[in-house]
């Protein structure tokens, strides 16, 4: 009996280590929930699912939510060669569903590639049925007048499913918006024509075609402020001046400078000739007493010389009286 009562034992210890062994690798719970809810999800399925490192919860879990929501396109396989690829299960799942009860025209092979883009493609079917607003920084510049102008705008904008794989995203669309806001404003006349019809601006912004190539469809651009800044013309004008100014009076010096070269060095010029004069002057005694010791000068002919110079001498005193006198009697 103690043999038999043993053996009972035995069997009945193997028997439960067999179904916690069968239990841990075929999550039965999962296979009766999915059978329940309509999900075709075989016990081998789920027992394989284990070695490939796929957790069956979240297959499971993803078929009975399409299945009950009626989404077609998704199987068992695809799901999770997405998992194995790195891909949200759950998120493109939900995107599929909301897309689905909206009826955007979202399928699978779009929805997982979107996924692995690196893009919330859940939140891209949200910004479809609700559309999204950005708005840019403070943008400034210039009008024709030199008067600043500075504006913003918010920008609404919805999601292009279809170009969410390799399409531009906010950043595009924001710097695409300044830029025309910048057009806009620099092309204006005056000033005043901003601040009296800002729709001008939205206007000409969206006549761009600013959404092409990328992942969103611009519903609309309005401007939420605009505001005067500071007369650039005028303070780009009072730089010029005072350039202006800064360069005549450089050239001015500079002229100075030259005619106070010139005047010494006409000055050097003329000492130089007095000098060579006074050297010249000192000179003649000795020509004379040289020429009287030659006899080529006799000493009536030396007396002549003399005279010629006591006459020259008078007539150049004469001259400087009469000049003196003439200054004295207009004065």
């Amino acid at each position: 009996m103690e043999g038999i009562f043993g053996l009972i034992l035995l069997g009945a210890g193997a028997l439960v280590f067999g179904l916690v062994i069968f239990t841990t690798f075929i999550p039965i719970p999962l296979y009766l929930e999915a059978a329940a809810c309509g999900a075709r999800i075989g016990l081998l399925d789920l027992f394989l699912m284990r070695f490939r490192g796929i957790p069956p919860s979240i297959i499971v879990k993803a078929m009975i939510m399409l299945t009950k929501a009626n989404v077609p396109g998704a199987d068992k396989a695809q799901l999770e060669n997405h998992f194995l690829s790195g891909g949200n299960v759950q998120l493109v799942v939900d995107a599929l569903i909301s897309a689905s009860k909206a009826n955007l025209p979202l399928d699978f092979n779009t929805a997982t590639a979107i996924d692995l883009a690196g893009r919330n493609v859940l939140q891209a079917v949200q910004m479809c049925v609700t559309p999204k607003v950005i708005k840019t920084d403070l943008v400034e510049n210039m009008a024709k007048n030199g008067i600043q102008v500075k504006a913003r705008a918010q920008i609404t904008v919805k999601a292009n499913i279809q170009k969410l794989v390799g399409g531009a995203g906010e950043e595009t669309i924001l710097a695409r918006v300044g830029e025309g806001i910048c057009t806009r404003i620099g092309s204006c006349t005056n000033h005043a024509e901003v601040l009296e019809n800002p729709d001008s601006i939205s206007e000409a912004v969206e006549s761009r075609d600013l959404g092409k190539d990328t992942a969103f469809e611009i519903l609309s651009i309005d401007i939420a402020d605009v505001d005067v800044g500071r007369n650039v013309g005028a303070g780009l004008q009072i730089e010029q001046a005072e350039a202006d100014k800064s360069i005549a009076e450089a050239k001015a010096a500079q002229r100075v400078a030259n005619a106070r070269a010139l005047k010494e060095e006409m000055f050097a010029k003329e000492q130089e000739m007095r000098a060579k004069l006074v050297e010249s002057e000192a000179m003649i005694p000795q020509a004379i007493g040289h020429a009287m010791r030659a006899g080529n000068l006799g000493v009536m002919d030396y007396y002549k010389l003399k005279n010629v110079e006591a006459d020259t001498d008078m007539r150049s005193s004469i001259s400087k009286l009469g000049t003196d006198l003439d200054l004295d009697g207009n004065s």
